[in-house]
């Protein structure tokens, strides 16, 4: 049975989480809002995480004006997968770094060889 939890809690979990990144490269990190929304995308699968927006490895010298980059975690779809709140606390930390990891052009594949699928 999935979780249940209110968004205020799951918001909660994500500022933890963030607590956790380490500040040498919170720092680093540039033009980039986190979100929290209840729903995945309309017609897309059920996503955990989300990044949206132009990773840094991929901001040239014409990087400028732009809306800042988009991470979303997604509090239906991680309840959804977890049975106690001890799984979304993992779950949302996961996720969390993962996005995180995005903005920092790392790919989806080399996150599943570090273990952060």
């Amino acid at each position: 049975m999935p979780v249940e939890m209110s968004r205020e809690r799951f918001e909660e979990l994500v500022g933890d989480a963030l607590d956790q990144v380490p500040e040498e490269l919170l720092k680093v990190m540039s033009n980039v809002v986190i979100l929290v929304e209840d729903e995945s995308p309309p017609g897309a699968p059920p996503l955990l995480g989300l990044y949206e927006g132009h990773a840094l490895t991929e901001r040239g010298w014409d990087y400028a004006g732009v809306l800042p980059d988009r991470i979303t975690i997604f509090r239906n779809p991680t309840l959804a997968v977890c049975q106690t709140e001890e799984e979304v606390v993992e779950e949302v930390a996961v996720t969390v770094v993962h996005e995180i990891a995005h903005h920092f052009g790392i790919s989806d594949d080399r996150l599943h060889d570090l273990g952060w699928g």
